[in-house]
C-alpha cells in the first residue's frame, strides 16, 4: 500500500486553497455552536467537548508541519460529529438510544457502543497517513500499526475515563464510566475500537488489491 496507489493521501493544497476543507470546518463550527446550545449536562459536554477542542487546536497548530488528505479529515469530521453529539445528550441519554429502548426494548444505551466501533473505523485511516509519513510504515506494518494505535488510543481513553471518575467522587462512574451494568463495558469498548479498525484496514487492503489486479490486466 504505497501512496501513489492511495492517491488521496497527497495533500499539497494550502487550507486558503482548500474549499473542501473549509466547508468542512464551517460544518465543524456551526455543529459544535449548536451543540453546545442547552446541553442536557453540563460538566459532561465541558468534559467531552474540552477533549475534542485540544484535538482541533492540534490539527491547526501542526497545520504546517503536516497535513493530511482530505478524505481523513473528512473521516475524522465524521467521528467529531458523532461525540458531539452524545456530548449534548450524554451518551445514555441519546434520541437514538431512546428510540431503541422504545422500538426494541433494550435496557441499556447503545450509542456509546457505536461511537467506540467509529473510532477505530474512520480514525484509523488518518492514523495510517501520518505513520507512512513520519515513520515510514513498510509491508505488513502498514496494516497492523495503524490498528495497534487505534486499540492504544481506546485503552487511553476508558484510562482517562476512569481517572476522571476517580476525581469526581461517589459520582463518578454514572458520570463519566458509565457501564450501565455491564462489568465487560470497558472490554467491549476496546474491542469495538479494535473491530472498527479492521474492518477500516481491511476495506483498504481490498482497494490495493484491486487495484493492483487493474494495473497487472493492463
Amino acid at each position: 500500500m504505497t501512496n501513489n496507489r492511495l492517491k488521496w493521501t497527497n495533500a499539497t493544497v494550502p487550507f486558503s486553497r482548500n474549499k473542501p476543507l473549509q466547508f468542512m470546518a464551517i460544518i465543524f463550527i456551526v455543529f459544535f455552536g449548536l451543540m453546545a446550545i442547552s446541553p442536557t449536562n453540563r460538566s459532561q459536554w465541558l468534559a467531552n467537548s474540552s477533549a475534542l477542542v485540544a484535538v482541533i487546536l492540534a490539527l491547526v497548530f501542526t497545520y504546517k508541519w503536516f497535513r493530511f488528505s482530505n478524505l481523513s479529515y473528512l473521516l475524522m469530521l465524521v467521528f467529531f460529529l458523532l461525540h458531539l453529539y452524545a456530548s449534548h445528550y450524554t451518551y445514555e441519554g441519546t434520541p437514538f438510544d431512546h428510540w431503541l429502548k422504545i422500538s426494541f426494548h433494550t435496557k441499556r444505551s447503545y450509542y456509546d457502543r457505536v461511537v467506540h466501533f467509529a473510532f477505530g473505523l474512520f480514525v484509523t485511516f488518518p492514523l495510517l497517513e501520518i505513520l507512512k509519513s513520519k515513520v515510514k510504515l513498510k509491508g505488513i506494518w502498514t496494516y497492523v500499526l495503524p490498528v495497534d494505535v487505534v486499540l492504544g488510543f481506546s485503552a487511553l481513553f476508558e484510562i482517562l475515563e476512569m481517572v476522571a471518575a476517580f476525581v469526581a467522587g461517589p459520582s463518578g462512574e454514572a458520570k463519566f464510566v458509565g457501564m450501565q451494568g455491564d462489568v465487560f463495558d470497558t472490554h467491549k469498548d476496546m474491542a469495538l475500537g479494535l473491530l472498527g479498525g479492521v474492518v477500516c484496514i481491511c476495506i483498504l487492503a481490498w482497494i490495493t488489491w484491486k487495484r493492483d489486479q487493474s494495473a497487472a490486466a493492463d
